[in-house]
């Protein structure tokens, strides 16, 4: 008689166990657009062309997106020590791959607010694992605007 009770309870621990680390692994994911994000615009501070261009999937071999790295990079050097001030991700949460775009608002010394868009793809999804990529960094944008569709 107490035999499926144990047996049942094993079953729902066993099952809490799944869901907890299946869980984890989808909020790792935001842990992890967040960390791509700030090494990106930490690099941006640093003016560092070749790292901006590394943290971005592909841009290394379109002549374009290189570009714009590099005047980004020019653009927004700044010397001290980098702030994130606030960072909305591209997705609040994804069991599966997905695409958006991430707002993050930075400073750096005694800089003003330095707002940009991110466009970020997660692939993977919670079983596999998930995997952030940086597909695309906006200019700064004005502090009060929304993303736009296409920069």
């Amino acid at each position: 008689m107490r035999r499926p009770y144990i047996l049942a309870i094993a079953a729902a621990i066993v099952l809490f166990v799944v869901i907890s680390a299946l869980l984890a692994r989808v909020f790792s994911a935001n842990s992890a657009e967040q960390s791509a994000i700030t090494t990106l615009v930490k690099a941006e501070a640093r003016g560092d062309t070749n790292a901006v261009i590394a943290a971005i999937a592909g841009c290394r071999s379109t002549p374009a997106c290189a570009r714009r790295a590099g005047d980004v990079a020019a653009a927004l050097r700044h010397p001290g020590a980098v702030s994130i001030i606030q960072l909305q991700p591209s997705t609040s949460f994804s069991i599966a791959g997905t695409s958006g775009t991430a707002r993050v608002a930075w400073n750096v010394g005694g800089s003003l607010p330095i707002v940009q868009c991110v466009k970020v793809r997660r692939t993977g999804n919670a079983i596999s694992g998930l995997r952030v990529e940086l597909l695309e960094i906006s200019p700064r944008i004005k502090s009060d605007t929304a993303c736009p569709a296409r920069f």
